[in-house]
């Protein structure tokens, strides 16, 4: 099938800079019409952050939100049938990794339609670089369980598969919800696990540390990073002789 091709538009991490994005990335945002987004709101603010020319209102957004129905996806694509192309948008960062989207590019395969993935921030990439840990050897674990009992033993399990494995294992939290995430962290693992902690990654304030557990115990509170409410990717790579449960 002809047509339109299919953008994997990159979006910045937070209250980022355009110096962010490469210029083909800003030149497809500017000039794309057709936009499929997890949030119509964050994706229109984004349009106006890289000086879209259009009038906003006069755009085809659709709203994905963060379960899209299957249903609903060659409906969202019938404008790369008509030529037209189309961009994919996240809420910040790639879109379809740790994000909504992957089914509707697996779709446009299906379709026959050109697939362009656009370089952009990764917050998972950039926290895995900035990690000092395995990045030969990785696993992206998601959000883990709220409750505590099953967060422990979550953490647990990726900590044993780390160290059977040699993988770093990623995961990510709710923001308001990162500082008991750190604090089950350090009850939890093995001292010398090492454990990096990426926040608010690419703006003015970004956090950017790796210690062993037992390290991270030994620093004062006040020299903790302060993470609530700010977005945070946490890495991890157990000692291989660490303690098994």
């Amino acid at each position: 099938m002809t047509g339109g091709s299919l953008y994997l538009l990159p979006t910045l991490l937070g209250a980022g800079s355009l110096d962010d994005l490469p210029p083909r990335t800003v030149a497809v945002a500017r000039r794309v019409r057709h936009l499929l987004a997890e949030n119509a709101k964050s994706a229109r603010a984004f349009l106006k952050t890289v000086g879209h020319p259009g009038p906003l209102a006069e755009l085809s957004i659709v709203e994905i939100g963060h379960a899209p129905r299957p249903e609903q996806f060659d409906d969202w694509l019938a404008p790369l049938a008509a030529g037209h192309d189309v961009a994919l948008v996240s809420e910040a960062g790639c879109p379809a990794v740790a994000d909504p989207g992957a089914g509707i590019v697996a779709r446009a395969h299906a379709r026959g339609h050109r697939v362009v993935p656009l370089v952009g921030p990764s917050s998972l990439l950039l926290a895995l670089m900035a990690s000092g840990l395995n990045g030969q050897s990785f696993r992206f674990a998601g959000y883990l369980p709220r409750e505590e009992g099953a967060l422990r033993s979550a953490l647990q399990a990726l900590e044993r598969r780390s160290a059977s494995e040699g993988e770093t294992q990623l995961f990510i939290e709710t923001p308001y919800r990162n500082a008991r995430a750190l604090d089950m962290l350090l009850a939890t693992c093995a001292p010398t696990t090492r454990l990096a902690v990426a926040t608010d990654l690419t703006l003015p304030d970004e956090v950017l540390a790796m210690r062993t557990v037992g390290a991270w115990r030994a620093l004062p509170n006040s020299e903790r990073p302060v993470l609530e409410r700010r977005p945070t990717v946490f890495a991890l790579l157990a000692d291989a002789l660490a303690r098994r449960r």
